[in-house]
């Protein structure tokens, strides 16, 4: 009888395990924050965790769990009264239902979800031995391992994946504890925003000012956007220009040395840059700004308020 192989669907596929801990942690525990390019999984087993990411503050207390998707930023720290004890597992998977938990990541597991997680420590103690207590660590099968003991570590950690994302489908996940943090949010803004303001003589990234103020992507963008209706970059761009107009305005610096100042490659580029931030050159807008001083403030022949151009500036404008 030659019948039909149904092929199996599989929604969720682990493709790599990076590691798994179990950290007791002090009451004064912080960390600065880091972001990485794989999934990380954080079950609270005991005390209470706050945590910062890209776009929410967490409280989490005993039983919550948080899911980090590749590269958000999260910092960690314990609230200074209850000392957290945590269980973590990173893995790598590409499977297309884990962007549930882009918008979905905070959960309060249930009995059948504690089950499964049960089993999954349980199995990462069988796959690869004790937790390791702290540090990074490569895992390593264990000698005695019994038979079968990865596949089943894998298989109950995309069992306990597809529960949550079931039981989020189903009812209204956890939304995060609101915490307020305008007032910091708005401060650190007036940081980053001073800091720009000192380094317009450089290009700075997005990348350095996460670095420089150990904040995320995501973050840095809410929080000047709230404060400046625009994005990070984009304002800094502006920052540039309306220096530029202040120079111009001056006359104590040629284009040339504008654009160096303000840490433009090229004289040329300098010019399109503020072309498309004003709808003139610069060499256009020292000459409108000339003619308004003329109409308001004659001057003597010969004299002039605005830097003169070379002729190799005016060639490349």
């Amino acid at each position: 009888m030659n019948l039909h192989r149904y092929p199996i669907t599989r929604d969720i596929v682990i493709d790599k395990l990076i590691s798994f801990h179990y950290f007791e942690l002090a009451k004064n525990y912080r960390h600065q924050g880091e972001r990485h390019d794989f999934w990380e999984l954080v079950y609270i087993d005991r005390g209470e965790l706050s945590v910062s990411t890209d776009t929410s503050d967490y409280e989490l207390k005993q039983g919550d769990m948080l899911v980090y998707e590749p590269n958000e930023f999260h910092s960690p720290r314990s609230n200074g009264i209850v000392p957290p004890n945590i269980f973590i597992v990173t893995f790598e998977c590409d499977s297309e239902p884990m962007s549930f938990f882009h918008r979905n990541k905070l959960f309060h597991p249930g009995e059948k979800e504690k089950l499964v997680l049960t089993r999954l420590m349980e199995e990462g103690w069988n796959s690869f031995g004790p937790y390791p207590v702290g540090g990074n660590r490569i895992l390593c099968p264990r000698e005695d391992a019994p038979f079968g003991s990865e596949q089943l570590f894998k298989a109950h950690l995309e069992t306990l994946l597809i529960h949550l994302i079931r039981s989020g489908c189903k009812e209204n996940p956890i939304t995060p504890t609101p915490v307020p943090r305008n007032k910091q949010e708005e401060g650190t803004a007036d940081k980053i925003i001073r800091y720009m303001n000192e380094h317009l003589d450089e290009n700075l990234t997005l990348d350095e000012l996460c670095d420089q103020f150990a904040v995320g992507r995501t973050q840095i963008g809410i929080m000047i956007k709230a404060k400046v209706g625009c994005g990070a970059i984009e304002y800094m761009n502006k920052l540039k220009i309306n220096r530029a107009k202040t120079f111009i305005c001056e006359g104590v610096y040629n284009l040339t040395e504008i654009s160096e100042l303000l840490g433009y490659s090229s004289l040329h580029y300098f010019s399109r840059h503020f072309k498309k931030a004003t709808d003139m050159n610069p060499s256009e807008y020292a000459k409108k700004l000339s003619r308004l001083d003329a109409s308001r403030f004659p001057i003597e022949r010969g004299q002039t308020t605005l830097p003169l151009l070379s002729g190799e500036e005016l060639g490349s404008l």
